[in-house]
């Protein structure tokens, strides 16, 4: 093996995989155990597939149903869910499909063999990350940061809208009644997560795992 090689063999052993957010030490900050009535948990490292097809397709929607467990929700921005995958809504041809990490190179493996026709599917799950907002004034800060009425009448469980958020923008789905989930960019998660700190300053911010 020249040296060359062995140079390259070192640094690949080296690589390491880190979330967006891997700058900030978020666990480092959650073992200060700070108070506060928001509560923010970064949910690292998940599998993130954005699928695109024909929902109107039988045989389409029977196969990705099969593969994932769940149904494709057609309804705008809407998300179906089990135990081990979230599906939102992102166009009437168009989803994001998350998972545990390191699930999502099989998951996209059994979609390509056993779909047909025209469809198209992409890994980005190193360009984006789920932040996790919760608790009593969660959504105060949400009303700062965004435009969209995420009034629980508008805005119910299960609800997902890609909208703006401060001066970048994000996939936001409520998650349960002060509880909701921010899917972000990479190019955008350090600017969100100053803008957090700021927007929450007068609540206090808690830090999770």
């Amino acid at each position: 093996m020249s040296k060359v090689t062995t140079k390259l063999a070192e640094s690949t052993q080296q690589v390491r995989v880190e979330s967006p957010l891997y700058h900030a030490d978020l666990p480092a900050l959650a073992e200060k155990n700070l108070q506060g009535e928001v509560v923010l948990r970064e949910k690292a490292l998940l599998g993130h597939l954005v699928l695109r097809g024909n929902a109107g397709n039988d045989l389409f929607a029977s196969v990705v149903a099969k593969v994932l467990g769940v149904a494709l929700p057609t309804e705008p921005s809407s998300s179906a869910e089990n135990d081990q995958v979230l599906v939102q809504w992102l166009a009437p041809d168009e989803w994001l499909i998350i998972v545990e990490g390191g699930r999502e190179g099989q998951l996209e493996a059994q979609l390509r063999e056993q779909l047909t026709g025209h469809y198209a599917i992409n890994d980005v799950s190193g360009g984006q990350t789920v932040l996790e907002l919760s608790g009593p004034k969660a959504e105060l800060v949400l009303k700062k940061s965004t435009p969209y009425d995420i009034h629980p009448s508008n805005f119910p469980t299960g609800k997902c809208v890609g909208t703006v958020f401060a001066k970048s923008s994000v996939l936001l789905r409520r998650t349960g009644a002060d509880s909701f989930e921010l899917v972000v960019r990479r190019s955008f998660a350090d600017y969100v997560w100053m803008w957090l700190q700021d927007a929450s300053q007068e609540y206090g911010l808690v830090i999770k795992r």
